[in-house]
């Protein structure tokens, strides 16, 4: 399967190298026009040549887009210039033969002079890494380091660095989300890009079967004041696994580089929650450890709803109105051990082992009064406590090999386990509040899967690049699930006429992949590529084999890119697969609450998304500015039906299938300012036009086709501000607009947060206090559903006023050591899945190999 690949990415190469023959084959980019004294495309033209790559001196990181300017020692004038490229790497092609010396600069960087360069001719001088430090001066005991932007634009995506974010500690990775432009994270903690939730969630590029289950659960276990950074890819490369019609997010933990010995506690306690996270590492040589552990306990989270609805089954209309009211409350840990060992200088191995544990409870006492023309209203209670626990294991071992600079092989293993328990009691009450009976849904599930995966990458001249690889992925998932019921005292017994079953799901997926970039000297990038995934399903339940077929799916990608004074234009275009989740193929009745019932269907086909965009984003002074405007249409899109139960008066029965269309055209607008040194504050809008079709059923029992569309509108802004003698402050807020669903809209919702810091005199410690949300007692959402045979309005009242008081301290002795580059890890994103809320959520994604 190698060779084809390989010969496939000669083959994009053959393809795209003409029609760029025209610039010259250089790793740079274009000529600066500004340099004092540069001749231009007048100056002399030699036949040496200079090349290297510029690199943070602390990270080793590349530094993109650094100015390198030749200047002639004799004279003093400049007499060629360039700009490094993605990689940090330059070349200046043409050099006549003399003596020279070289400026490096880059903002928020010293500039850094190479003074004795002495050229022949022909001659081709490599100047291997050159070491930026960053720019640091004192001012009255207040020191001001240079940092990266707070936004970064890359050819694939867009990168929010979230160090800097003083009001995280005591939150999880929903606080740092909630900030990144492009995503919406609801109240609930669901996540969605560009409007779509079919996006996949990674961590340190890493998945878990955990996001798999749910994706805003998963994120309750990562603590916000660990996350590095937050990527969002929106249109990936081959490179990347297909599935994930939405894109991707990648969530960057802080990694420690640093030789010796440290202990991290952090801690914070507030009315709605409380945490304690405790992070070691030790390092020495060539080798490296890490333990860590994070505890996360929530309280006092209050809810009430309210539902009114008219349904109609075989001409009898019945009116549901029904109360509630409930609270939540949950412990979430993550706990971590880590190891890596440099076999050689080019050669790395990692490995690691993380355990998650997820005990989330949800308590609802519900009130539903039926009434029926011509018939006496019945009312009626429910008390239900709803069980969603897991424990998540992942352990991986990796390998990587490093020739040369951009040349290396990698080989990547990964084991994850996911046990989830999603259970519930209930207690069923007459009119007068008596108890009568109780009932009881056990569903256990199992998820696991164990991937291998090889990669190889290859630079083609100085500013080609060749990718290809291979990945297996073996999964199982099994669901046992069945309904007890048993009189107000004693014991339970199996309840007739209620479903109760299992089901055992392999999905073994195989794919090869090859990708090809080319840069040229004038800052053009292209990266095309194209990846072929084949899917191989058996799947069974009591009764015997499901009659699902095999599937293959060869997914193209293309971006473009092209950088000039301070702006980049991208276009990119890529296809994506969805594949469906556990939520969407477990067929268990889910009844905690009879008037909304869900039901998986084994049954469903994965979804395919062509993905178009162009991107613009240009830096003008201190104000970085991005505009992206996108199209996404989805055919065979995985819906949620919703039918009148014919069984039980009152309820609508939800389940899923491939009947849908979805499509959306919009704009995504960012804007950061950086009023001072001190002070940044952002904006951003995201706006798009929705259609979706799907079928529901008619009055008369027909399956009958439906429409809706739509604006959907979302956006925010936020601000930071550091001070002397280390205080900072720092304010958000966000609102989203009503959504467009298949059967009605849901209603937005506002969200906002300040936070103050202190940072102690020996940097070693820090206070923080943030409230949010402390304007208002509560927030409400408003959901209006219909179809022929429903309609249904319900209200959720959220009373999520929050304070939290953090405190951090750092133990241990650290020196600097810039961090050799590690063997990579084994990416899977090939999984829709349920996040909760009103509105199908899926999760899915991709990302490398």
């Amino acid at each position: 399967m190698k060779t084809i690949f390989l010969a496939a990415a000669i083959s994009l190469a053959c393809l795209f190298h003409p029609a760029f023959a025209q610039f010259p084959a250089g790793g740079g980019a274009s000529q600066p026009k500004a340099l004092p004294g540069t001749a231009g495309d007048q100056s002399p033209k030699g036949s040496a040549k200079i090349q290297g790559a510029v690199v943070d001196s602390a990270s080793a990181k590349p530094i993109e887009f650094a100015s390198i300017a030749l200047y002639n020692k004799s004279t003093g004038q400049a007499v060629d210039g360039t700009v490094a490229d993605e990689k940090g790497r330059f070349v200046l092609n043409k050099v006549v033969a003399g003596e020279f010396r070289i400026l490096i600069s880059f903002i928020g960087y010293q500039n850094k002079t190479i003074p004795n360069i002495s050229l022949t001719k022909g001659q081709d001088l490599e100047l291997g890494e050159i070491k930026l430090a960053s720019n640091v001066k004192t001012l009255d005991e207040v020191t001001v380091t240079g940092q990266a932007a707070l936004i970064e634009e890359k050819v694939d995506r867009l990168v929010y660095n979230a160090e800097k974010d003083i009001a995280a500690k005591g939150g999880d990775a929903t606080d740092i989300l909630r900030k990144v432009p492009l995503l919406t994270v609801d109240l609930d903690g669901n996540v969605s890009l560009r409007g779509s939730q079919n996006i996949r969630v990674l961590i340190n590029n890493k998945p878990s079967t955990i996001i798999a289950s749910s994706v805003s659960d998963a994120l309750k276990q990562i603590p916000a004041d660990q996350i590095k950074t937050v990527e969002v890819i929106t249109s990936p490369s081959a490179k990347y696994d297909a599935e994930g019609s939405g894109g991707i997010i990648n969530i960057i933990t802080k990694k420690n580089s640093l030789q010796g010995l440290s202990l991290n506690v952090d801690t914070g306690v507030g009315n709605r929650g409380s945490l304690l996270s405790l992070n070691g590492s030790y390092r020495k040589g060539k080798a490296g450890f890490t333990l860590g552990g994070f505890g996360r306990g929530i309280y006092n989270t209050v809810t009430k709803s309210t539902l009114d609805q008219t349904s109609v089954v075989n001409g009898e209309s019945t009116l549901t109105r029904q109360t509630g009211d409930g609270s939540s409350r949950g412990l979430f840990g993550q706990y971590n051990l880590g190891f890596d060992y440099d076999l050689a200088k080019n050669q790395s191995i990692t490995a690691g082992v993380r355990y998650g544990v997820r005990n989330f409870i949800t308590q609802q006492d519900l009130i539903t009064k039926l009434m029926k023309s011509g018939t006496q209203d019945v009312t009626s209670g429910r008390n239900v406590e709803s069980k969603n626990l897991s424990g998540t294991l992942d352990a991986n071992i990796d390998y990587l090999h490093t020739f040369k600079p951009q040349q290396e092989w990698s080989i990547s293993t990964l084991y994850s386990r996911n046990d989830l328990t999603n259970d519930f009691d209930a207690d069923l009450l007459n009119g007068n509040g008596n108890l009568t009976s109780r009932q009881k849904n056990i569903n256990k599930n199992l998820n696991q899967e164990f991937t291998l995966q090889t990669d190889y990458q290859t630079p083609i001249k100085k500013n080609q690049l060749i990718e290809f690889g291979a990945k297996g992925i073996f999964r199982q998932v099994n669901s046992d699930y069945n309904y007890l019921i048993a009189e107000s005292t004693g014991g339970y017994f199996p309840e007739a006429g209620q479903p109760s079953g299992e089901l055992l799901y392999h999905q073994n997926i195989a794919a090869g992949y090859s990708s090809y970039t080319y840069t040229t000297k004038k800052r053009y990038t292209l990266k095309g590529g194209l990846r072929y995934e084949h899917t191989f399903i058996d799947a069974s339940n009591r009764e015997g084999k499901i009659g699902i077929g095999n599937y293959g799916v060869l997914v193209p990608s293309v971006n473009a890119s092209k950088t000039f004074k301070a702006t980049t234009v991208k276009l990119g275009y890529n296809r994506r697969i969805q594949r469906p989740g556990l939520a969407q193929l477990n067929p268990n009745f889910n009844t905690a609450n009879p008037q909304n019932i869900t039901i998986g269907n084994p049954e469903l086909r994965p979804e395919l998304t062509n993905n178009f965009e162009l991107g613009l984003s240009k830096t003008i002074k201190k104000t970085f500015v991005n505009a992206t405007f996108f199209g996404r249409i989805t055919n065979n899109a995985i819906s949620q039906v919703r039918q009148p139960s014919d069984t039980l008066a009152g309820a609508i029965v939800t389940t899923y299938e491939n009947i849908g269309k979805q499509h959306a055209y919009g704009v995504n607008l960012f804007a950061n300012v950086a009023a001072t040194s001190k002070i940044n504050v952002g904006i951003f809008a995201n706006a798009f036009y929705t259609t979706l079709t799907g079928q529901t059923v008619g009055e008369n029992g027909l399956s009958q086709q439906i429409d809706n569309d739509g604006v959907n509108v979302s956006g925010g802004l936020f601000s930071q501000a550091t001070f002397k003698n280390g205080w900072g402050a720092q304010a958000f807020a966000f609102m989203q607009g009503t959504q467009i669903q298949l059967q009605g809209k849901q209603g937005g919702f506002g969200f906002y947060t300040v936070g103050i810091k202190k940072d102690f005199k020996n940097k070693k410690g820090s206070l923080g206090l943030a409230a949010e949300n402390f304007l208002s007692r509560r927030y409400t959402m408003r959901t209006e559903l219909n179809s022929p045979q429903f309609d249904q309005i319900s209200n959720v009242y959220l009373y999520n006023r929050g304070i939290r008081l953090t405190f951090t301290y750092k133990i241990g002795k650290m020196t600097m050591d810039a961090p050799r580059k590690r063997a990579k890890s084994v990416n899977n994103d090939d999984v829709k899945s349920e996040g909760g809320g009103q509105q199908q959520q899926g999760q899915g994604g991709g990302q490398p190999k």
